[in-house]
């Protein structure tokens, strides 16, 4: 089993255009090439405002600090708003819906994974305790820990995970894996077929 990993520290933080955070992009999917099929990031939100557009693009976001944020997604009549805290489970939009962010009570820090739907499917969920999983073939697995970090388990051995990182895999076992984590999110990203 090749499990990869780069913590957060780790990865360059790049400021927003209009000034309301940085984002963090700790992986895109292939490597190296612009065009990415799916991409991971941990943005730090400091202030009220509206989401990039991302056209075609199925985008899950996931609050990891502070209060929460409140979304209002659409517009005009159409506007349906959602609130997430550390507590949520992790919210799947259509990038190309115009998002308006609030901050519910000061700066949050949110995970981004944002998938290409004409080259991907994903899904992300968190983990709070143990997660079991059987992956589909051909698909890329990967785990954002949270301050504890977490354990990673199949019939090969025993691999820790340092926290806040983010540890990625494109080979799972045929039997598995078994995640041990107090706070993390699991995420599995397959090609179209």
């Amino acid at each position: 089993m090749n499990w990869q990993h780069i913590a957060l520290a780790d990865a360059t933080p790049l400021p927003w255009k209009n000034g309301g955070g940085v984002t963090r992009e700790l992986l895109a999917w292939p490597p190296g090439v612009a065009d990415w099929h799916w991409r991971v990031s941990v943005a730090q939100v400091d202030g009220d405002g509206p989401f990039s557009a991302f056209e075609g693009v199925q985008r899950w976001f996931a609050v990891l600090g502070g209060a929460g944020v409140e979304l209002a997604l659409g517009q005009g009549s159409a506007v349906q708003t959602q609130r997430l805290t550390q507590q949520s489970e992790a919210f799947c939009f259509d990038g190309a819906v115009p998002v308006y962010c609030t901050l519910i009570n000061g700066p949050t820090q949110d995970f981004n994974l944002m998938v290409r739907s004409v080259h991907a499917r994903a899904q992300m969920q968190r983990v709070r305790g143990a997660l079991a999983v059987s992956a589909q073939n051909g698909s890329v697995c990967a785990l954002w820990t949270g301050a504890n970090g977490a354990v990673l388990r199949d019939a090969n051995g025993i691999w820790p995970v340092p926290a806040q990182s983010l540890a990625w895999i494109t080979s799972v076992p045929a039997q598995g894996l078994h995640i041990d984590s107090a706070d993390a999110l699991y995420m599995e990203m397959a090609p179209c077929l």
